[in-house]
Formats: structure tokens, sequence, C-alpha cells
């Protein structure tokens, strides 16, 4: 299995995001969280999440075939339940992982499904996931960022 530290950095629902080489962090970033990204058959890492360059910067994508994702996506979930990850939302495309943390609160990472924008759907064509993390602690009623609450 493969370990990858994962950096909040931003509004990352707009668009996906997970570091593919951390970056050294600001001395006020958030700590990284550790989610182990497990070799899945059929999933081949995109360093171009899929010729999307900005997403390429902030993300770490994978690639399979339209056909293969949603096995690729199954084993992936999988996996993470294994590793204590729960699925808190999502939808056809998304889905929101959500992990207690041992000193309290939470944290939470997303996994996107998507395809190329120029591209025919067909089962060979190909597709991709991108995996980011969600920045703050999701369990807080205040935003990531966000002081002391007002005493």
């Amino acid at each position: 299995m493969k370990t990858m530290m994962m950096i909040a950095v931003g509004a990352l629902l707009a668009a996906p995001a997970l570091a593919q080489t951390a970056p050294t962090p600001a001395p006020s970033a958030p700590p990284a969280q550790t989610v182990e990204l497990p070799e899945v058959p059929g999933a081949t890492a995109d360093p171009t999440c899929g010729g999307r360059a900005e997403l390429a910067r902030i993300a770490f994508c994978i690639s399979s075939t339209q056909a293969g994702m949603q096995s690729v996506a199954d084993a992936y979930s999988a996996e993470f339940a294994k590793q204590g990850w729960l699925v808190g939302a999502g939808d056809a495309n998304l889905i929101v992982y959500v992990r207690r943390k041992p000193a309290g609160g939470c944290e939470a990472f997303q996994m996107q499904a998507f395809a190329a924008d120029d591209r025919v759907p067909a089962p060979g064509a190909p597709a991709y996931l991108a995996f980011a993390t969600i920045p703050g602690d999701i369990c807080s009623d205040r935003p990531a960022g966000a002081g002391a609450a007002p005493q």
C-alpha cells in the first residue's frame, strides 16, 4: 500500500484536490492527515488528472476505463472502510469519507469521479478519480481557519 499525505488546500468541494507530493505547509497550515491509498487492480496513477492542469496541481488522480470505474471505486471504498473511514455523504460522482480523530473532532477527504469532457462515453474510454482532503474539523461548528469562539 502507498501512504499519501493529504494537505488541506482551500475550498475543495468546488475542485477536488489531494497533493501528489505534499508541499511544505505554511506554519499556520493545519496538520496533514494520512490516508493509505491502496493499489487497486485496474487503476493507474495519473499525474495529469486527465489533462486538467489546475486539478493536477492540487490533486492526486488515478485513471481507469469507464467500464472499470465502478469496480475501482468500490475497491477503494472497501479499503478505506478497513482504515476506519466512513462514508459521510455523496452522490453519483462524489463520496465524502469521514473519520474521528483520536484526540477528538473529525477529518475528512473526498473521492470524485470524472471523465474527459472531449471524449465520447464508451466502455474503453478513460475515466478518473481525484482524491482531496476537506480542510478543518468537519465535526466542528466553526469553519476551517476561524479563530476561537468569542467569550
